[in-house]
């Protein structure tokens, strides 16, 4: 069955309704929606978002993530290093506003070695969007953080990019989908043509054809709509792409799949839209149809239980912290997704893991980099706070009844390095540095057990976040370090802490150390010397990812 997006509830109560009259909680919540996008680099994911932020409203012309000379930077990336190198190497949120819905659309690095800031990223989303391009079709990194987005049973809306661009079959495409990732599809509209032949699409829900042309660079593109069955259509595209088009309609048709809401939002069935963000094909529909198909922001698990965003008191969770996003003022920023009740500036709030109470004075709306003083928000919203040292990814902050979210873990690093400090003058800068970019996930940090070696060991995903850490260092703390590779490409945590691996004696081929929350680390040099120990040692359970840990501070470089 099909469903139209729901109009929010015309009544009110007292629980309900924001302080000084005018519009509800439950209104509120109902206009909202949440959204990551996730693909493989260079699948087009920066110059979607650009243009869902172009159709918005909230920016006049879109940037190229390639872009040259006079022409405008992306929105999305603000780092200098990301304009640069024309990639996006942090998640961002761009909140706008479209057809009477407030969207939040939480940006996330498309480059493989920033996986795990798309992993935390995806812990505040509420639904997700896997761009797929219409060449290449899925690939490795796309099928990696799919199995994210199933762990998490969040709905997938599939946007097949690059239409304009020689390509594979529409309908091959589809059949990769549902054949490798077990995901079935429901086409919302289909491609009429290909590459330099790509017309427009037909809308199955309306049994409309919409038609594009091509507009200015950066501009919203010119749409037409016509009926199916409009006879005006034979002169404006060829019979013959027409023609295909509907039969491979009837074909989709024939099957007998019906577009089911439940299916959808269970994160069973993918809604599928055809187009390209580049020359802005498809985009509008796409955002329109979107709009009606994605869930509002939903219940979250927590130590009560599940918890409904219509609960009257505030709460939410951090899931990124960011250093220096304005470099003139050395700030630290919180990013929190609020969970459920109505947050209001200058309001008083718990936070779970220290008991302290906290006076939110000024939380910031946050576009990019752009930030201005927000007065409230609401459920699938993200707001930005200071941090002055107090927050860590996965702190709850709420007001009433305690609730503490599920904190949100870190996962087995493959490449490490001593981070060396040259400068032993620079040693005050160089603590400040490690210790805030480690905040902030930006890589994690490991030490020695030998108390006598004081710098730490960078452990990532990829060699690119090592390459950042000396880059930031360098940028914004004035510090010139350099690392020193260790031959090492697993790391494994030691469930039961420092006694679980005492009691086992030595351990061989691995070398032990510390993470910032004091817990026995073990480095591998590969998976066959992780084996080998486990056979030796089978009572020594060993985690591939790090337990969340709650109730204590990390200890600081």
């Amino acid at each position: 069955m099909t469903q139209s997006r729901p109009e929010p509830p015309k009544g009110t109560n007292a629980a309900a309704t924001a302080e000084g009259g005018g519009e509800s909680l439950a209104q509120a919540v109902a206009r909202r929606r949440n959204f990551a996008i996730i693909s493989h680099p260079d699948a087009g994911k920066t110059t979607l978002t650009e243009k869902l932020l172009l159709y918005g409203g909230a920016i006049q012309q879109a940037g190229a993530v390639k872009a040259k000379g006079e022409q405008r930077k992306v929105t999305s990336d603000w780092m200098e290093i990301e304009k640069q190198r024309g990639i996006s190497i942090t998640s961002t949120v761009l909140q706008f506003d479209y057809a009477g819905s407030t969207i939040n659309l939480l940006d996330t690095p498309g480059h493989q070695d920033f996986s795990e800031d798309t992993y935390r990223t995806l812990a505040a989303a509420d639904n997700a969007v896997m761009l797929e391009d219409a060449a290449k079709g899925l690939e490795p990194q796309t099928r990696k953080l799919f199995e994210v987005c199933r762990l998490r049973h969040l709905p997938i809306f599939t946007f097949i990019n690059k239409m304009d661009r020689p390509g594979r079959e529409p309908l091959a495409l589809i059949d990769e989908i549902e054949s490798e990732l077990g995901l079935a599809c429901w086409p919302v509209n289909w491609p009429i043509g290909g590459g330099d032949r790509f017309r427009g699409v037909i809308d199955r829900r309306s049994r409309t054809v919409i038609l594009f042309e091509r507009a200015e660079r950066g501009r919203q593109s010119a749409e037409r709509t016509l009926a199916i069955g409009d006879p005006e259509l034979a002169q404006l595209v060829e019979p013959e792409l027409l023609g295909q088009a509907l039969e491979e309609l009837e074909l989709l048709d024939g099957a007998g799949a019906e577009l089911d809401l439940e299916l959808v939002h269970a994160g069973d069935l993918s809604p599928v839209f055809f187009g390209s963000a580049m020359t802005n094909f498809g985009v509008r529909p796409f955002l329109d149809a979107f709009l009606d198909l994605a869930q509002s922001p939903i219940a979250r698990q927590s130590s009560e239980g599940n918890i409904d965003p219509l609960r009257p008191d505030f709460s939410g969770f951090v899931f990124k912290l960011q250093a220096n996003m304005d470099p003139r003022h050395r700030d630290r920023v919180a990013f929190v997704r609020v969970c459920s009740g109505r947050f209001d500036k200058d309001m008083t709030v718990r936070h779970a893991r220290s008991g302290r109470t906290l006076r939110l004075s000024r939380p910031q709306k946050l576009f990019g980099q752009d930030r201005e003083v927000v007065e409230d928000a609401y459920p699938g919203d993200v707001i930005g706070l200071n941090n002055p040292g107090m927050f860590a990814i996965g702190d709850t902050l709420y007001s009433g009844a305690r609730v503490e979210y599920e904190g949100i873990p870190c996962f087995s690093p493959e490449i490490f390095a001593w981070l060396r400090n040259p400068n032993p003058s620079a040693f005050k800068s160089f603590r400040k540095g490690v210790n805030e970019l480690r905040e902030e996930g930006a890589v994690q940090v490991l030490y020695d057990t030998d108390a006598s070696k004081r710098d730490p060991i960078l452990a990532a995903v990829g060699q690119l976040q090592l390459e950042v850490v000396l880059y930031r260092l360098e940028n914004e703390y004035g510090v010139k370090a350099r690392l020193e590779p260790l031959d090492f490409t697993v790391a494994r945590w030691v469930s039961g802490g420092w006694a679980a691996l005492e009691a086992v004696g030595r351990v061989f081929n691995c070398k032990t150390v510390r993470d910032p929350w004091d817990r026995p680390v073990l480095l591998f040099r590969n998976t066959w010397n992780l084996n080998q120990l486990q056979e030796d040692h089978p009572e020594l359970a060993l985690a591939a990812v790090a337990p969340v840990v709650s109730g204590t501070e990390p200890i600081a470089l």
